[in-house]
């Protein structure tokens, strides 16, 4: 049996050899840390970049919305102008919760024979 079979599956330096001497696993632990710490890193910075983007496209967006904003607060105070409906930016007054279930038949008489029929709607 070959004497690096069993490195064919893992272990591989860049070389495509295990490493050799405890000062080559050293080596490699300290590399393979490294390169961890640095994923570690990266990805920080850019969750950081995207909190900002995201921090500043919303600003931006308030900013470009504010006179709309001010146009809704001015419509909810003024009385509304339209001829018998309520302002609907105006919040609703307190009203009180009863509710009215019911039910309604209507009885129509047929015009030919006069005599009266049942319509239920």
């Amino acid at each position: 049996m070959d004497s690096e079979r069993p490195y064919q599956q893992f272990g591989h330096n860049a070389l495509g050899r295990p490493p050799q001497g405890p000062l080559a696993k050293l080596l490699a632990f300290v590399l393979s840390a490294a390169f961890l710490v640095l994923a570690f890193m990266f990805s920080l910075v850019a969750l950081a970049v995207v909190a900002v983007l995201g921090l500043v496209l919303g600003g931006w967006l308030w900013w470009r919305t504010r006179k709309l904003r001010q146009e809704i607060n001015r419509q909810r105070a003024e009385p509304w102008d339209g001829m018998t409906q309520e302002n609907p930016f105006r919040a609703a007054p307190e009203r009180s919760s009863t509710v009215i279930d019911g039910e309604a038949t209507r009885i129509a008489e047929e015009a030919t024979g006069g005599a009266t029929r049942r319509l239920e709607n």
